[in-house]
């Protein structure tokens, strides 16, 4: 265990039962001051590579990363995070824990405005934490599931009552997993069908200005942000470019800034790291702790059967996949929980690569080799994110087959996918997931009985459900006890490893290519998801 994980896992098991008022500018400049060798200046426009398009801005609604990247320098959340996981002022100033951790309250920042001028209150907390996100978010349920109560007894106050006590719960107001919705836009609307989600209305540091489909999506500076000052950048673009060749060329002539997760090829990064106007970043993906798999819908036949599932798994090499697909950014997991967040076991079943046990498994089944040799037909729809997953969905394919396993490839491009997955149209697909820096909030999600939600994104869309599970991961989110916690989590790793409800191919590492003119490109463990208001370039 390195020392990182070790202080985020000391925060997992301390956040109830003690008193904490945490807040003011210090912790700000702390998290994001120390890096500044020049006085910022004022001035100049990123360029900012976004692969694939996203569907949507609204954050509140659509989870995807290239969602993220964009909204979130519009919307924002109670909370930052810095990389140690440790909560930092973002639209809560201070905020304070009770003695038996059952009571959040957040004093917010006063004077600040929605981009149309309208007042941000207490009350659109309130309405984001009890309507907006039950009805919108994947993780809304798991992350609040305890909270008895949300009020708000002044305009600048709000009060989470828990029922219990909740350890991750501090750790649930970062922008993608609490995005602030503006109630007197959403108030009384269908929230997925309202006018305005095609202008997109934060309190972030950059107004949404224009989208040219296709080509770039702009932002401008909010002048009348609450943060004095900021933002340092008169604004942001963030171009589509569909072309991996092309985004990496971008970079290296200079004609664009900065690419994040996999907007460049794994084996581009190399190179593209010994030019000297280029920095690789690796901080800024920590509370996102993201796995790799492929998600599999147990509505279908054979897929439905443990037996079939862990066969594809002993088909598969995944050493090969990190080291020749993903050029070595990565680790092979070994379950459900990234070996970065807390509470990750190894003490689970190890899949060795072996294609003979699974065709022994599929023997087992009773299935039978038709005239080709194929055991079962299958249907994988590609993750549509550029050519390493597209070798991936490739490598797939050919080594299932080789174990009599027919796949057929069904492309399609990014809103497409989101809609079919999310709607359970799909039999498999590959897909990534954010952890979230706990397992109460990133990862019980993909796997309780109550998450299966057709139609919403990075939920339970596989409908698979044991009520052992679902148990345990219950008890150990208010657990305050670490042991019994630690001793909970390691049960639920080894049920799904047995159960096998995705199989895990890698546990992903991206980079940040940076061009070194460009000063705080990363400042937070939410990376460049985050603001970037007090993100400036030197001329």
């Amino acid at each position: 265990m390195t020392s990182k994980h070790m202080r985020r896992a000391a925060h997992g098991s301390a956040g109830t039962g003690a008193s904490a008022t945490i807040g003011g500018l210090a912790a700000l400049v702390l998290a994001t001051g120390g890096a500044m060798a020049d006085e910022p200046q004022h001035g100049g426009t990123l360029n900012v590579i976004l692969d694939p398009e996203p569907p949507m801005l609204i954050l509140g609604i659509n989870q995807q990363a290239p969602t993220q990247k964009v909204a979130g320098k519009i919307y924002e959340s109670l909370l930052r995070y810095d990389f140690d996981l440790e909560p930092m002022p973002s639209l809560a100033r201070e905020w304070d824990i009770s003695d038996d951790g059952m009571t959040y309250t957040f004093h917010l920042q006063e004077g600040v405005t929605w981009h149309d001028g309208e007042p941000f209150t207490a009350h659109d907390v309130v309405f984001t934490a009890t309507e907006f996100l039950p009805e919108t978010h994947p993780r809304a349920g798991s992350n609040f599931r305890h909270v008895e109560s949300v009020e708000a007894p002044d305009d600048h106050t709000v009060v989470f009552e828990l029922d219990t006590p909740y350890p991750a719960f501090i750790l649930a107001f970062e922008v993608a997993s609490f995005p602030i919705m503006p109630a007197h836009i959403y108030e009384g609307t269908d929230f997925n069908d309202n006018e305005m989600n095609d202008q997109p209305i934060g309190t972030g540091p950059f107004v949404f200005d224009s989208w040219s489909r296709g080509d770039v999506i702009r932002l401008a500076r909010n002048d009348d942000y609450w943060q004095e000052g900021l933002p340092y950048l008169d604004g942001i673009n963030f171009r589509m470019v569909p072309d991996a060749a092309s985004r990496a060329l971008a970079l290296e002539s200079g004609d664009l800034d900065m690419s994040s997760f996999n907007n460049i090829e794994p084996f581009d990064v190399p190179r593209l790291e010994e030019l000297p106007h280029l920095e690789v970043i690796t901080d800024g993906y920590e509370i996102a702790a993201p796995l790799a798999w492929i998600e599999i819908n147990h509505r279908v036949e054979p897929l439905d059967d443990p037996r079939f599932r862990q066969a594809m798994l002993y088909a598969l090499d995944r050493e090969f996949i990190r080291d020749n697909i993903f050029m070595g950014l990565g680790r092979i997991p070994t379950g459900p929980i990234n070996s970065v967040t807390v509470e990750y076991s190894d003490n689970v079943h190890i899949y060795e690569h072996d294609p003979e046990r699974a065709v022994e498994l599929m023997e087992e089944m009773g299935l039978e080799p038709d005239d080709d040799g194929n055991y079962a037909e299958v249907e994988l729809l590609p993750l549509p994110y550029g050519e390493t997953f597209t070798r991936l969905s490739e490598y797939i394919s050919e080594t299932l087959g080789d174990v009599g396993i027919d796949v057929t490839l069904r492309s399609t491009d990014s809103a497409g996918w989101a809609d079919r997955v999310a709607n359970w149209n799909y039999e498999l697909t590959k897909n990534f997931v954010y952890q979230y820096g706990d397992p109460a909030l990133g990862v019980s999600r993909t796997y309780v009985c109550d998450n299966i939600r057709e139609g919403v994104l990075f939920s339970n869309t596989m409908g698979y459900c044991n009520e052992r599970v679902d148990e345990l991961f219950a008890a150990a989110a208010t657990e305050n006890d670490p042991d019994e916690r630690a001793a909970m989590y390691e049960e639920v790793q080894q049920i799904l490893v047995d159960e096998l409800p995705v199989i895990w191919l890698l546990e992903m590492e991206f980079p940040t290519i940076v061009n070194t003119r460009v000063q705080n490109a990363t400042t937070t463990a939410i990376g460049v998801a985050d603001t970037f208001a007090d993100t400036w370039i030197r001329e």
